[in-house]
Order: C-alpha cells, then structure tokens, then sequence
C-alpha cells in the first residue's frame, strides 16, 4: 500500500488536478465526488464529509452527515481522462462522524463476512466473475452493433476495437485480463480479469463496470449490464468462480475424492445450493434479472450441481493434473447488474454457513436439466431458483442468513427498496399487454 506522502508526491509531479472519491450505494450503482489537489491531503488523513441521506439505502436524514475515507491501496489515475491535467481515484470506505465504520456500507458488509471466514481458519476468498455486457448504438433503445455469436470475430464482431481499448485500460488500472470475446447474443461481450482476493475483486467489478462504459461513451456507443435487454437473446451472467485458501493451500482440494473436491468444498456448494433462494435477490436484484433467469438461456434456473453441465446453479471446472490451486466452484445465476460487495457477500456466507453446518452434497446432475419435464425434476428432488424478483423477496426477508450478512440496517433498507420497485413495475402497463388485450378487449 502506498503510503499518504507517497500518493501526495505522485500527485504534484504528475499535476494530477482532480481526485475522485469513489463508493457505491446500496443497489451498487457508482457514487462520489471529486476533491481538488490542494484539498488532497487533507482528506487523506481525515477523509471528506457528505450527506448520506441523499444516497440510496445509506441513512435517514435526521442523521446524514457520513464520511468518505479513502483507502490508499485503490489510488489510481484514470485511462480515460485527459493525459494533461489527469484525474485519479480512490475508493473509500465509509464511515460515521464518529470514526465507527457505517455499518450499510457495501464495502465494509463484505469486510465483516471476510473477517467471519477468518475466524474459521481460512485467509483467502479467492473470487474470479464473468461480467457479460451489450454494446447497443445508444442509450435510448437497445440496438445491436452486430449479429455476431460466440467467440466471432471480424467482421461481425465490430466492437474488438472497443474491446482493445477497454482491456488497455483494465490493465492501466492494476488489472490483470485474461480473456476478451464476443458472447453468444447479438452485440453481447466478455472480458475476463483474473482471479484475486475478494474485496479487491469487489472493487476491480466496480472499476470495471464504469471503464466498459467510459470507452464505449468515448466510442459514441453505449454499454449496458442490463441482465436482459434484448428478448430472445441470451441474457448477461456473472458466472463467478470461487474458492477458499489456508495459506497457500487450497481448502478445495482433495486427490483421493472421485470429484478432486475437499470436504470443504462439498459442504460450501451444499450452502450455496441449500441458500440459493434466499440469496437469489442479492445476486439476481431486479426485476429485469429474472427475464435472463428462464430455461433454454444457459442461465441456471434448477438448484443443482454438475462437473460440466451448464444448466446446472453450481458447476465445477474439471480438474487437471498438477493444477490443483484452480480447484475451484463457478456459481451461475449472478449477473453483472447487482452490488459487487453484496454478492460476493451472500455467497461466501452462504457457502461458509454449509461448512459449519456440515451440508450434504446431492449427487451431480450431468444431464441437461432444460430437457427433463416438471415430474422428472420432481422425482430427481430438483428445485427451481424463484421465477422473478418479488418470489425472491419472500425467500430472503425470511431469512437469517441474508439478514446476518448485511446487518439489520441495510437488510431492512434493501427489502424496502426491491418491494418498491416490485409495485412500481406492477402498476405499469406494458407494450405487452396493450398488443395482446387491447385490440381483443
């Protein structure tokens, strides 16, 4: 971590005019605002005052004033900006006027769960997400660049220019890319950074989002991590891969198991699988998400796991001899719309809930689960994810799991939100429904 006379020097010498604080609120949508060079070191020792009341999720305005402390770790200049007078970011945690971390912060929810992992001997949640996304030609209305498919290149897959300069970017910005591609859907694209630590994948997710559309802004094209834009395209997942490490070993790993899974590793997919509804609106939290959540999509709809079977929640990438720190479980139904610090959240409490409780494993579904009837899934004790937002809301506002993990604060806080958006869209009326009632009624 650099150190605060480090980050001041580097500042003047590059006469970096503009600081942006940087934090999201509780939907996971970007906030902040941006301090000048000369009130830089100022906030670096006491951070900068704001008013909370006016950020989604965060406090009532009887009690507003909040603070934004800046993590030095996340110090960054970014890509995008003027190379003369440059601007900078850091990402802060957010606190109250008495220096006591804000318990509804996202960043400090996932801090408190890593801080439970801790306690139960592990010292790495390794976490690597798959953020799909569109390019459309604006944000007016959803159209594709291309009719381009999985893994096309030139000339359908107009946007590799795009993606050059976003993976350029990444890389300026710490991150280390390891694939970039076109996705199955029209105008669909992937770009895959390596695995890390949790929170600072959390913050890369964050940084990543708002770079993929900084590019495409200066592009003139818009990017989008809507779940589902597009009827009868596949939707964007976040298919995020995941495992626990004591050390430098892989609590994952086991050589004798027929499926190369430690313990561990069989009761934490046991959690994720047992917790999946519950967890459903944090990882799936809006309504669009659950238009991506049906059969037919590759999107994980039956609660299931399997080795190579992508209609399965949970699936795990097969083993390969002298690799055993990529032991690891890709959980399939979060997209890139939701709060990166929350659904990193849920899963690993989820996950470390099934260790403690010593969850069973159920045998791998390795057929495709799309294919068999209700009765077959029945017979077979499969069940489905909920089917929209507000099915999932009754899930989780039952649930201990999801109320310990964001605290009782923000719980209360995010059921109010989704139950809002919940009768905000069922009071709407729809294209759909004025083209099939309103000529016939």
């Amino acid at each position: 971590m650099p150190s605060k006379e480090e980050i001041m020097e580097y500042v003047v010498e590059n006469n970096i005019e503009f600081i942006k604080f940087w934090f999201t609120d509780l939907n996971g949508l970007l906030k902040g605002f941006s301090i000048t060079q000369d009130e830089l070191e100022n906030a670096l020792n006491r951070g900068m005052g704001f008013d909370g009341s006016s950020i989604t999720g965060f406090q009532d305005v009887e009690e507003s004033d909040m603070i934004a402390k800046p993590d030095l770790d996340t110090f960054a200049v970014l890509p995008w900006r003027p190379k003369e007078h440059p601007v900078a970011r850091i990402i802060c945690d957010i606190h109250q006027p008495k220096g006591n971390p804000y318990e509804g912060d996202p960043r400090y929810i996932l801090k408190r769960a890593l801080k439970k992992m801790e306690k139960m001997g592990y010292d790495h949640f390794y976490v690597g997400p798959e953020l799909e996304y569109f390019y459309f030609k604006s944000s007016e209305k959803p159209e594709p660049l291309d009719k381009g498919g999985y893994f096309d290149l030139n000339p359908l897959d107009v946007a590799s220019n795009l993606r050059r300069d976003t993976v350029l970017s990444l890389k300026k910005l710490g991150m280390k890319v390891e694939y970039s591609h076109h996705e199955a859907a029209s105008s669909q694209h992937e770009i895959d950074i390596r695995y890390d630590d949790a929170l600072k994948m959390a913050d890369n997710m964050v940084t990543y989002k708002i770079t993929v559309k900084e590019i495409a802004s200066q592009y003139g094209v818009y990017a989008t991590f809507m779940p589902k834009p597009l009827p009868g395209e596949y939707g964007s997942g976040m298919h995020t891969h995941q495992s626990l490490f004591k050390g430098e070993k892989n609590a994952f790993f086991d050589h004798d198991d027929q499926y190369h899974l430690s313990s561990d590793a069989q009761a934490y997919m046991g959690g994720i699988l047992k917790y999946s509804s519950e967890i459903a609106p944090i990882l799936a939290p809006w309504i669009n998400s659950y238009k991506r959540l049906t059969p037919g999509y590759e999107a994980p709809v039956y609660i299931a796991w399997s080795n190579s079977n992508r209609s399965a929640l949970i699936r795990v990438p097969t083993y390969q001899p002298g690799r055993e720190t990529s032991t690891r479980v890709e959980v399939r139904c979060p997209d890139p719309s939701g709060n990166p610090y929350l659904q990193l959240a849920v899963m690993l409490m989820a996950g470390i809930k099934g260790i403690k409780e010593s969850c069973e494993l159920p045998e791998p579904m390795e057929l495709n689960l799309y294919d068999l009837t209700e009765k077959e899934r029945h017979e077979k004790g499969i069940e489905a994810l909920p089917g929209s937002l507000e099915e999932a809301i009754k899930y989780a506002e039952n649930s201990s799991l999801v109320k310990e993990t964001l605290g009782s604060h923000s719980f209360e806080r995010f059921m109010s939100l989704k139950k809002m958006e919940c009768e905000e869209y069922r009071l709407q009326v729809t294209d759909w429904e004025i083209k099939k009632y309103y000529p016939i009624l």
